[in-house]
């Protein structure tokens, strides 16, 4: 495991250590692909495709498929079972990482040896590294760090089972590094309540205010709970500060002794201070008023993310927005050297040490003459989610020859390569492709949809109300079918639900189908599809389908808000919070 003298030398060298990465990115990228091969040849996953132990990079490209994680889960599974032959890896496997599930529906289990986990620990330093070079001021305070664990799942192998961030949060290379320097004590972030562990990390922000000079999550959508988590629970707080007593409700031991660590003294005036800030009735810039030393907010705003950047921007008062690296379950991709550029604008630069990546050239079913690419990694696994709406059409690529252009790794998440760092591609998250609406002949995108919700929300900015989350789903309980989209609205000035005006809605809706493809309007037009349907839930629903999926395993500090919603459930639980609802008009077409 990499101790202090490993942190030392990043810290001190890091930056060099970057520009040796990515100046000789090809190079690390054979040499990483080289020794893939040579190591795990033997294995009996990759055995099968070298005749007579011929595993260079020709027979590699030639021979071995790309393939998807339903494809090599059954090896997966056995060595979850306890099989302890070499059947992807060569060295043995210390645990495995369960990926969100909120993206597929149930988590992957993506197998770890001792080397890859501590591979990925070097990322959180390096991003540190960065932005403290790019920002003023961060390494003269303290960073308000939002974390949450998942309970780990024992397999049948004795192998544990959980998230990265849970597996990382308890390592020592997080408590004796960037553990330090947060907020939060440590046992109030691996505490497994997360109501009892969100409550006492805002406590401690709250009361170290004044040495708060970062601000974070892991995702954006973790920031936006925390805000209507502080929205219900301030008064509370107050009366804490105030008193100097946490509150009896938070019973779990660790947290109890962390807060007591940190002895909480009676603060009439810190609390009368945050009285007077959340009592105004509008909470636009609260986190600068709250924080006022704060620099940056730093979070993953880009691909699904980005719905909460209007948010984050309300509730932050001009505080740049930082999203500081991207990746997956399965590997590291990059992080973003430049993390003062706005949200929109981010490219992250890949890590040529953390995965070899191929580019697969593929063609769009519109037939028009934009390039895509799916990248397939040969780090561990070929574990990747597969697509139907595009096709191979030439051989892979590797990292040193792909172009500036739209590319697709196979998680279904679309690339596009900005440009380069050195010899290391740059790339930026435009949308998912992969369909999710779909009645009759109709197939919607995760792209086509939100160009569409981008365009309706215009109408609603001149009037101060503002979109803060939102998700649809096919609705075909009658005949014909429609989709359905849910809205949480917001006024800007308070969180008080706008008035709504039924024809500037139905304009909302209008504006939506008319950004959809001929198919879809074709469809609408014969009465294959029913006009479109525009369900407006009230302040916090959104909250509660978070709950909703918490509950059914998923992690609130990973928490990924579905685009189209699959789960009965789900939609039952938006539906109670439905305050209207409005359709297109019957005959747009």
């Amino acid at each position: 495991m990499a101790g202090e003298k490993e942190i030392k030398e990043i810290y001190e060298n890091g930056m060099k250590i970057l520009e040796e990465l990515t100046s000789n990115a090809h190079e690390i990228q054979e040499q990483m692909l080289e020794e893939i091969l040579i190591r795990n040849a033997g294995t009996e996953y990759l055995s099968r495709f070298f005749v007579n132990g011929q595993n260079h990079k020709q027979n590699f490209e030639t021979n071995v498929p790309i393939v998807t994680y339903e494809d090599i889960k059954p090896y997966i599974d056995r060595i979850a079972n306890g099989e302890t032959s070499s059947i992807l890896f060569a060295d043995p496997i210390t645990q495995f990482i369960q990926s969100t599930g909120t993206s597929e529906g149930k988590p992957k289990l993506i197998p770890m040896t001792s080397e890859s986990f501590e591979k990925r620990m070097v990322k959180p330093l390096l991003v540190d590294l960065v932005m403290k070079k790019c920002i003023s001021g961060l390494d003269q305070g303290k960073s308000f760090y939002l974390f949450f664990v998942k309970p780990e799942m024992e397999t049948p192998s004795g192998l544990m089972a959980s998230l990265y961030t849970t597996s990382y949060f308890k390592t020592q290379i997080f408590k004796n590094g960037l553990a330090k320097f947060c907020t939060s004590p440590i046992d109030t972030i691996l505490c497994l309540d997360n109501k009892q562990s969100m409550y006492c990390q805002l406590l401690t922000g709250l009361l170290l205010r004044d040495e708060v000079v970062r601000m974070g999550s892991s995702f954006a959508s973790v920031l936006a709970r925390s805000i209507k988590f502080l929205e219900d629970y301030w008064k509370e707080l107050c009366s804490n500060i105030r008193t100097g007593y946490l509150s009896d409700w938070i019973a779990d031991p660790a947290c109890r002794n962390a807060m007591s660590s940190i002895r909480i003294r009676p603060n009439p005036e810190l609390a009368d201070l945050i009285q007077q800030i959340c009592e105004d009735k509008s909470w636009e810039g609260i986190i600068k008023e709250l924080w006022p030393e704060v620099k940056c907010i730093s979070s993953i705003v880009t691909g699904s993310m980005s719905q909460y950047i209007p948010l984050l921007e309300f509730y932050g008062g001009g505080i740049p927005l930082v999203s500081p690296n991207c990746g997956s379950s399965e590997a590291c991709f990059g992080i973003n050297l430049k993390p003062l550029s706005k949200p929109f604008d981010v490219s992250y630069t890949i890590l040529p040490n953390m995965a070899y990546f191929e580019f697969l050239p593929v063609n769009n079913d519109g037939g028009g003459k934009s390039r895509e690419f799916k990248l397939r990694g040969a780090s561990a696994t070929e574990s990747s989610e597969s697509t139907n709406e595009t096709t191979t059409v030439n051989k892979p690529v590797d990292l040193a020859n792909v172009k500036i252009g739209l590319y697709r790794y196979r998680v279904g998440d679309v690339l596009k390569v900005t440009g380069f760092y050195n010899k290391s591609p740059q790339f930026q998250f435009v949308e998912r492709q992969n369909v999710v609406l779909s009645i009759d002949l109709d197939k919607t995108t995760e792209v086509d949809l939100s160009k569409a919700i981008t365009k309706a929300k215009l109408v609603l900015e001149p009037l101060g109300i503002m979109l803060t989350t939102c998700s649809s789903y096919a609705d075909t309980s009658l005949t014909p079918g429609r989709y359905v989209l849910f809205w949480e609205l917001k006024m800007k000035g308070s969180n008080d639900l706008p008035k709504l005006d039924a024809r500037i809605m139905e304009e909302c809706c209008g504006i939506v189908e008319e950004s959809f493809d001929f198919t879809y309007k074709s469809l609408r037009k014969s009465g294959v599809i029913s006009a479109l349907e525009l369900r407006v839930v009230k302040h916090g629903t959104f909250d509660e389908l978070m709950d909703f999926y918490v509950s059914k395993g998923a992690s609130i500090s990973q928490y990924k808000p579905p685009c189209c919603l699959k789960s009965e459930e789900a939609v039952k639980l938006l539906n109670l919070g439905m305050v209207g609802t409005f359709f297109s008009p019957k005959t747009m077409f």
